[in-house]
């Protein structure tokens, strides 16, 4: 028997410290499972199914992420009245911002978008518990003017099989940053954060496993000058054979922003 579809786009946020991640995993708890879990309470025997524009590692969070939403035989006829239950039965730390309905051909995984992250630290001090969950700090002074510089190397387009967690040898690793550039936070504030605070901020279509934490990693070596800039240069060549190894923690990652064409 035919079923029509119905299509949406759905924009939501998340705090990401006590979950593993956006994908569904055996016996842990994930974004994706606590949004599914919601939908089928608030959608009773109204058969569905959701995808997401990517996924986030465990404790990464969103300011603004996306998942498609497919509903078979009835639409949504309210929006409003659709967000206020659903945001009503959601974890307290998931938030759903907006939905739009979408073409039949749109494709959440596939059509064009750009995406923004940006990676909150602070540097040479122990902070308050409560940054954790978004925060990561850095116990050691660091060079953040230099770290300025380092991260603007990573602007255009370079190799960077460098930055690719356990990369395989037919991956594409040839990828265009946007924008990268190391700055003083302005975008997240709260009274018990210190005084001064940094964020990376990175722009471009689409990102390999870990590459933002490891690019954030070899940030804060350059910082605790463990490497110097033309360690990064030579990181960006082509066809180079170097392994950065270390990965800048989860907590102080988050998908800022993502826009479709």
């Amino acid at each position: 028997m035919f079923q029509k579809r119905f299509y949406y786009l759905i924009k939501i946020q998340y705090l990401g410290y006590r979950f593993h991640g956006w994908q569904k995993q055996p016996d842990v708890k994930t974004i994706h499972l606590m949004i599914d879990r919601t939908l089928k309470y608030i959608l009773g025997d109204q058969k569905f199914k959701t995808l997401g524009a990517g996924r986030t590692d465990a404790m990464v969070s969103a300011n603004e992420a996306a998942m498609e939403l497919f509903l078979y035989d009835k639409a949504i006829e309210d929006f409003d009245e659709f967000l206020a239950l659903f945001n009503h039965n959601l974890p307290q730390d998931i938030r759903a911002l907006s939905i739009i309905e979408v073409a039949n051909d749109f494709n959440i995984i596939q059509d064009s978008k750009i995406k923004e992250y940006h990676y909150l630290f602070s540097e040479g001090q122990k902070n308050h518990p409560f940054c954790a969950p978004i925060l990561t700090t850095i116990l050691e002074p660091l060079d953040v003017e230099l770290m300025k510089k380092g991260a603007e190397l990573f602007n255009g387009t370079h190799f960077l099989k460098a930055y690719c967690y356990k990369a395989s040898e037919t991956g594409e690793f040839i990828r265009t940053i946007d924008h990268c550039e190391l700055i003083e936070n302005t975008v997240y504030l709260a009274n018990f954060f210190p005084k001064k605070t940094y964020l990376l901020k990175i722009r471009g279509k689409g990102f390999m496993r870990n590459q933002i934490r490891l690019m954030m990693g070899t940030l804060i070596k350059l910082g605790r000058n463990e490497v110097d800039l033309a360690y990064i240069e030579a990181s960006l060549k082509p066809d180079n054979t170097m392994k950065m190894d270390y990965i800048a923690p989860a907590s102080g990652l988050i998908l800022h922003s993502i826009n479709f064409d």
